[in-house]
């Protein structure tokens, strides 16, 4: 999401059982930092999800993702060989024009090493060829994108500590204490930079979420999707919420993270949190029946999310093998504008497996 927040790979290690050489996630261990803005390859899975909402000199709004995954393969570390495959490294990137009504995305994949493609541990540093996301010792992030049709050149520049999900970190996923991950966001980061296109180069300002989370732990095995919203609200609040699915539609898990602008957090449990389809769009590709439009209630607070175009699906089968729709949208709540942030739907064109 930036939960699962596509959270993406997830696909991957909630897909299949947990094997016993990587890491577990485990309560009453709260993630702590520097070291927690870096790699953690002793688990399975592990993302760096950023998303935002930018603007043009001429004040039209602009959507963009970038999302690096770490994916451990269980080789043996002492493989000696250069070439051996111990850690994957794949990236995700959209841009979202209304204007050109459709979203624009790419994708790469690698094994790390060489320099080409790594993680970094002890402070976020994730490449894949030119792609890069990159955190200062000031805790800005640079973040470099040369995508098949635009090029990102963006920094991220923190204005609030980061936001713990669930317990101090610990976030379940599910019934089972070990369906759960290290968890964290960085919301409302402050954007600066450059959006290039068809050879012309636009200044940009906005504002973006960046989540961080690494599990071993697989989801309910019902489970074939979830829901996510992750956005940074107009009066200096953050809220994230999500649910995962059966096929049925039924949540089987939900859980919401709302800080209020003075830093006071509340965490909604599983019957606090629901999501009420308002809207469906149909994909012209694939034929899923995504709902964008999306009412969502945290205790007795009632969001509509409303996007900022429909077509924003994003096709990562030659990478992590989802479709998954991952797009802008608005937040309003009592009929006033609330917030802006970016909501995730997976699991609708088939259930999520690598």
């Amino acid at each position: 999401m930036r939960y699962l927040n596509l959270l993406f790979l997830l696909l991957a290690s909630w897909a299949a059982a947990a094997p016993p050489q990587f890491a577990q996630v485990t309560s009453g261990h709260a993630v702590s930092f520097p070291a927690a803005y870096g790699a953690h390859p002793g688990f399975r899975t592990e993302w760096w999800y950023a998303t935002g909402w930018l603007q043009t000199p001429d004040k039209k709004p602009l959507g963009f993702q970038i999302t690096f995954f770490r994916i451990a393969t269980g080789i043996d570390d002492a493989n000696p060989s250069e070439f051996a495959a111990r850690q994957l490294i794949i990236a995700h990137s959209a841009l979202s024009d209304p204007a050109l009504g459709r979203l624009l995305h790419d994708q790469k994949s690698a094994r790390q090493g060489f320099g080409l493609a790594y993680a970094g541990t002890g402070n976020t540093d994730v490449k894949l060829d030119d792609w890069r996301l990159l955190r200062a010792s000031g805790g800005q992030y640079q973040v470099t994108v040369a995508a098949r049709d635009y090029r990102l050149q963006l920094q991220l520049s923190p204005s609030q500590p980061p936001m713990l999900q669930g317990e101090h970190g610990y976030s379940r996923k599910g019934a089972s204490p070990g369906q759960a991950s290290y968890y964290y966001s960085e919301p409302h980061l402050l954007v600066s930079g450059s959006v290039e296109r068809n050879g012309k180069t636009v200044n940009v300002t906005g504002s973006a979420w960046l989540d961080h989370e690494w599990s071993t732990s697989v989801l309910d095995q019902h489970a074939v999707g979830w829901d996510w919203v992750g956005a940074n609200l107009d009066d200096g609040g953050a809220l994230m919420a999500f649910r995962i699915r059966d096929k049925s539609g039924k949540p089987l898990w939900a859980h919401a993270t709302l800080r209020d602008a003075g830093g006071r957090m509340t965490q909604f449990g599983n019957s606090e949190v629901s999501f009420m389809p308002q809207r469906v769009w149909r994909s012209p590709r694939t034929g899923a029946n995504y709902p964008v439009a999306m009412q969502v209630q945290t205790g007795t607070s009632v969001w509509q999310l409303t996007p900022l175009q429909d077509d924003q699906e994003l096709d990562s089968r030659q990478s992590t093998g989802a479709v998954y729709w991952e797009g802008a949208v608005s937040l309003s709540r009592d009929g006033k504008a609330a917030g802006r942030g970016y909501l995730e739907l997976t699991g609708y064109v088939k259930p999520l497996k690598l």
